[in-house]
């Protein structure tokens, strides 16, 4: 299971990873259009029609991101990455939004007996049923791309039946969720008002169970109901669309009240500023002799998380390692998010909380006291220092740098301009060779293999590549962490593997 939710992880970051454009696209509109979203400002000449066509170019994918998400997963899921899986997904959303979308019209006595059901079906076009219809394609391509009909059909057969195959299970799955979509909207609509009815504790919770998630992939079904418009609490949405202030609405009898960018402008001083004093704490308890390795690891991680707010190569750096730490960086964002919110504070990002984002987001009009980033993120910086010193101290924890010493006279070799081809023979002899490969896949920041024999796997020979770290989930799992150019070495991987 575990496993599985990983994969459909990585599958989300493929349209996650247009979101950034959008952003940049939206903020300089704004910046040279402000009268596009009413403020004072020109209404007409060279300056408002730039803005507004800019508006308009990140607008185009912001408004259509469940369609972003039912292609990206139907992609990223499918074997070989194969476009077909994106196709049948695309097939699938058409289908699934379509026939559950008119339902009550079709069967009218579904929303005469409880009309909050037609209301329901008036929100199945959302990225929570775009990640479903991304799902269906990619198992339907994986199941059947292979498929072989008689020669009459003949023309159908292999990746061709994929879409039509598609198209009958998307029926089928429609049916089911004329009767069960509305019951997990009421149950999502419920959730996301009594974190929004809590104010800045549900603020708290949102970020906590965000962070803690993580691992398993579960964050984004979070974050689709409190970010995006699946349930009518579309922060994310709604900062970009250009409200502001606070918005009440009522939704199937239960009433939704937030202040617009709350569910986002809470993880910029813990991303751009405790993540870079967790690192340095890292760095000074590390063993003299490991140091420099992890300035390497740690520094590296926190310009990420600052410049772009990608976080993920410093999490996976000692989640494992020391979970218990990570539960207490867990809730050392929800503190600082809960501040930031009750403070005023207000942003809002396309991809993440990174400078970049804070910097494009402060034209717009819910931006709110963004110069409070500098004195909160400099408290986030000496609270995680802090914690993050005291912790790894006291209790010994393994993280960076701090790892037994069981491999005594290990010698890294450094790769000169970025030789992923020398990398990658490194690992896959380090991993037993292109026979002992049972699958080979990649996240954002690492490697992801199935083995057929762990015993031939050597730790010591991978490490010495120069990568940050090796996990194991399982017996047959191995995760080697590369860092953001993950992407160059599982190129060259796949060649060698080929």
């Amino acid at each position: 299971m575990m496993k599985r939710l990983q994969k459909l992880g990585k599958a989300l970051m493929l349209p996650v990873a247009v979101l950034p454009i959008c952003g940049i696209l939206m903020g300089i509109g704004y910046a040279l259009a402000p009268a596009v979203m009413g403020a004072e400002g020109a209404t007409s000449g060279f300056m408002y029609s730039a803005g507004l066509f800019l508006v308009k170019a990140g607008g185009a994918l912001i408004d259509n991101m469940a369609i972003l998400f039912a292609i990206g997963v139907g992609v990223g899921l499918s074997k070989n990455s194969d476009g077909t899986g994106g196709l049948a997904a695309l097939v699938s959303w058409l289908m699934m939004t379509t026939l559950v979308g008119s339902a009550g019209a079709i069967i009218p006595s579904l929303v005469e007996k409880n009309e909050t059901w037609g209301v329901a079906y008036g929100k199945i076009a959302n990225p929570f049923i775009g990640i479903l219809a991304g799902i269906i394609g990619a198992l339907c391509y994986n199941k059947f791309k292979d498929t072989k009909l008689p020669d009459v059909l003949a023309f159908f057969s292999g990746k061709r039946s994929v879409a039509i195959v598609t198209g009958v299970v998307s029926i089928v799955v429609s049916i089911v969720l004329v009767f069960v979509w509305p019951l997990i909207f009421t149950l999502l609509v419920n959730l996301g008002a009594l974190a929004a009815n809590a104010g800045v504790a549900g603020v708290g919770i949102y970020t906590f169970l965000n962070r803690l998630l993580i691992p398993t992939g579960l964050h984004h079904a979070v974050n689709n109901v409190f970010w995006f418009d699946t349930i009518g609490l579309g922060d994310l949405s709604a900062y970009w669309g250009g409200q502001a202030g606070i918005i009440s609405k009522e939704l199937m009898g239960t009433n939704i009240s937030w202040s617009v960018g709350q569910y986002m402008a809470g993880f910029f001083p813990s991303m751009m500023f405790g993540i870079p004093g967790a690192a340095l704490a890292m760095i000074l308890t590390a063993k003299p002799e490991k140091r420099k390795a992890t300035i390497g690891i740690a520094g590296s991680a926190a310009i990420c998380a600052f410049i772009c707010g990608v976080t993920e190569p410093f999490e996976f750096s000692f989640m494992f390692l020391a979970f218990p730490l990570y539960i207490v960086y867990s809730l050392l964002y929800a503190i600082f998010a809960m501040v930031t919110v009750a403070l005023g504070f207000r942003a809002g990002f396309c991809f993440s909380a990174g400078a970049t984002d804070l910097v494009f987001s402060a034209s717009l009009p819910a931006a709110a006291k963004t110069w409070l980033v500098f004195p909160i993120g400099i408290a986030a910086f000496a609270v995680f220092f802090l914690v993050f010193y005291f912790a790894i101290k006291k209790f010994d924890l393994k993280t960076p740098g701090r790892e037994d010493d069981d491999q005594e006279g290990e010698m890294k070799i450094e790769l000169a301009n970025n030789d992923f081809t020398a990398m990658a023979k490194i690992i896959l002899e380090g991993l037993g060779g292109a026979e002992n490969i049972a699958e080979l896949d990649h996240c954002i920041t690492r490697l992801r293999l199935e083995v057929k024999d762990n015993l031939k796997v050597d730790e010591k020979k991978i490490k010495s590549s120069g990568i940050s770290g090796i996990i194991r989930p399982s017996k047959t799992a191995v995760q080697v962490i590369v860092g953001p150019k993950v992407q160059f070495v599982f190129d060259e991987m796949e060649k060698l593997v080929k």
